[in-house]
C-alpha cells in the first residue's frame, strides 16, 4: 500500500492537526515525520479544545496506530506532559503510540543554547521557539546526537553528560546572561525520560515496511509548512528539518515510489509567526480583523500571528515542490464579511512582473500583484453541505483551483472536525 502524505503549504499553523483528525478513520497508521515541539497542532471536538506537539494527530482514534518518526526530534519533559493530557481523556496510548528508536532527543541544554543564540542575534533574531529544535538539529547533522535508541542502553547518562558539558562551553561562548539551574533542568528530564522508556520504542522503516507489506493504510503527518522548510522556505527564518513531501521519505524510510496521495493544506488567507519575509502583509483593519476573527495566535507560542491575503505565488510554488495531488483549505469562515477580497497573482520583483517564488522576497525587491474577487456576508460555521456555500464562496475556491491547477477537496468552516465540507 501506497503511503499518504498531510503537508503544510504556507508558514505552517495551517490546520494539519484537525485534518488528520478528520481523515484518521480511513487510517491504520498515522506517522509524524519531522519537526519537533515547535508544532502546535490543535483538534477540537465534542466541545473540547486538544494541542499536541509531537504525538501525531491521530491519537484520540481507538483503533489507530501512532507513529513518532526517525525525523521528529522529541523533548521528553514535553512529551511527558502530552501524555498526561492524554491520561485526562483515559487514552490508551501505550498500546498505539510507537517511537522510532532512531528518533534524536533534545536535551535541556538544547533549550539554553538555542536561547543563548537567539538572544545574540539582537534585532536580527529569527523568531525561534526557543525549544531546542535548532541546535538538536544541528548535533544530528554534527553526529553527536542521542537518540531514542540510546536510551535503552547502560551508558546514555555517560553521553548525556559529555554532550551537556560540551554545550555549556557553548553558551558561555555566546557571552549573554541565560539564567538557569541545570541540575533542576536535568532531574526533570530524567524524570521524563523515565517515562519516555514506559512506550514501545521500535525500528520503525522496518515496522512500516511490513505495515505496507500487509496492506495497513498509512498516512504520513508534516509538521511546520512548506515555506518554512530548511531548503525551500524563506531562509534563514525556516525551521531545521525537512516539510516538504521529501521529508516524509527520510523522516520515515518511506522510498520515493512509495508515496500515494499528497494532501495540500492551506489557509484562505495567510498567516505567519515570527521574523521573515511576507508579501502579502497586512498592518490595516482587514489584517486586525483575519486576526481577531480566526483567533490568529500560535498553538506553541502563544504569539500573534501576522496576517495577510492569500498569496498564491508562494502557494503556487509549495503546490510544485510536493507534488501536491489534493488541496484543503482552511478557515475560509474567517474571511465572511470582507466586500472585497484580494488574491496576490505575481510580484513586481525589481522592476519585472514576475509569477515564480524567486531568492529573496524581501520587501524591497517584492511587492505583491493583486486580483480582486467579490466578497460574502454568510455565517459560514453552521454550514455542512457544499450545496449551502455561498455562490462567492465557491467562485473563490474553483478561481483558485483554477489557478492551482489541483482540486479543492475539503473546505474547513471552524475548528470542530464536524465543521469540515467535502466537495
Amino acid at each position: 500500500m501506497a503511503v499518504d502524505l498531510l503537508l503544510g503549504l504556507q508558514w505552517g499553523d495551517e490546520g494539519k492537526g484537525k485534518i488528520v483528525d478528520v481523515l484518521t478513520s480511513d487510517y491504520d497508521i498515522i506517522a509524524r515525520f519531522q519537526g519537533g515541539p515547535n508544532a502546535g497542532h490543535t483538534l477540537e471536538f465534542d466541545g473540547q479544545k486538544h494541542v499536541l506537539h509531537t504525538i501525531p494527530s491521530g491519537i484520540f482514534h481507538e483503533k489507530t496506530v501512532n507513529l513518532v518518526g526517525n525525523g521528529v526530534v522529541i523533548d521528553p519533559v514535553i512529551f511527558k506532559k502530552e501524555l498526561e493530557n492524554l491520561d485526562k481523556h483515559n487514552i490508551d496510548y501505550k498500546s498505539k503510540l510507537l517511537i522510532s528508536r532512531k528518533a534524536h532527543l533534545i536535551l535541556p541544554t538544547h533549550r539554553l543554547l538555542d536561547a543563548a543564540s537567539e538572544a545574540s542575534k539582537g534585532k536580527a533574531k529569527i523568531g525561534s521557539t526557543l525549544k531546542g529544535i535548532g541546535p538538536t538539529y544541528m548535533d544530528k547533522t554534527g553526529r553527536n546526537g542521542i537518540r531514542v535508541g540510546d536510551l535503552e542502553l547502560e551508558n546514555w547518562k555517560d553521553k548525556y553528560r559529555a554532550l551537556a558539558d560540551k554545550h555549556e562551553k557553548m553558551i558561555q561562548f555566546y557571552n549573554v546572561d541565560v539564567q538557569y539551574d541545570l541540575a533542576e533542568l536535568e532531574q526533570e528530564f530524567c524524570d521524563a525520560v523515565d517515562t519516555l522508556k514506559e512506550l514501545q520504542f521500535i525500528d520503525s522503516e522496518a515496522f512500516l515496511h511490513q505495515a505496507q507489506k500487509e496492506g495497513k493504510t498509512i498516512l504520513a503527518e508534516g509538521a511546520q509548512g512548506s515555506l518554512l522548510d530548511i531548503d525551500f522556505g524563506t531562509y534563514p527564518f525556516v525551521t531545521s528539518s525537512t516539510t516538504t513531501a521529501a521529508g516524509a521519505c527520510t523522516g520515515l524510510g518511506v522510498a520515493p515510489n512509495q508515496i500515494g496521495e499528497a494532501y495540500g493544506i492551506f489557509k484562505a488567507y495567510t498567516t505567519r509567526v515570527g521574523s521573515g519575509p511576507f508579501p502579502t502583509e497586512l498592518f490595516d483593519e482587514d489584517g486586525e480583523t483575519m486576526g481577531r476573527v480566526g483567533n490568529e495566535f500560535g498553538a506553541t507560542t502563544g504569539r500573534a500571528r501576522r496576517c495577510g491575503w492569500l498569496d498564491l505565488v508562494a502557494l503556487k510554488y509549495a503546490v510544485q515542490i510536493n507534488g501536491i495531488t489534493q488541496l484543503i483549505m482552511m478557515k475560509g469562515d474567517v474571511l465572511s464579511g470582507f466586500e472585497t477580497l484580494k488574491v496576490c497573482t505575481a510580484y513586481n520583483y525589481q522592476g519585472e512582473k514576475i509569477k515564480h517564488l524567486p531568492y529573496n522576497i524581501e520587501a524591497e525587491n517584492v511587492t505583491p500583484v493583486y486580483t480582486e474577487l467579490k466578497g460574502w456576508a454568510a455565517d459560514l460555521t453552521g454550514m455542512t453541505k457544499a450545496s449551502e456555500l455561498p455562490k462567492e464562496f465557491n467562485e473563490y475556491v474553483e478561481y483558485l483551483e483554477k489557478e492551482l491547477q489541483v482540486p479543492i477537496r475539503i473546505v474547513s468552516v471552524g475548528p470542530d472536525r464536524k465543521q469540515t465540507i467535502h466537495r
